[in-house]
């Protein structure tokens, strides 16, 4: 194809554009779609080491440590239920439209 382009006097840059482009868009969409899937976790080991400290906690805290301290250090199962659902409901709603997105452009999972 690039034998082509050129043949047909397409520059370096219309080739890129042309044919590099649309050929690694499915791979780009995917790789955004997955990306948009870690989008709510930041780590949970790496702040749960850091959050040991008290004066640390209130700046350091997420919604994974949250859920494990009250869920766990606290025994308060439903409440820390309730907020790991949160989390994953708002992670579905981000996943579903980055897959609308997606759609737009020809290139969607589902």
């Amino acid at each position: 194809m690039y034998e082509a382009a050129s043949i047909d006097g397409a520059s370096r840059m219309k080739q890129i554009f042309t044919i590099t482009v649309p050929s690694i868009m499915p791979v780009v969409v995917v790789f955004f779609i997955l990306a948009i899937g870690n989008f709510l976790n930041a780590g949970f080991e790496d702040i749960l080491l850091l959050a040991g400290n008290p004066v640390l906690r209130d700046v350091s805290d997420v919604i994974d440590t949250y859920v494990y301290r009250i869920g766990i250090q606290n025994s308060r199962y439903s409440y820390a239920t309730a907020a790991g659902l949160f989390k994953s409901i708002i992670s579905v709603v981000l996943l579903t439209g980055a897959n609308y997105l997606a759609r737009k452009s020809g290139n969607s999972l589902w």
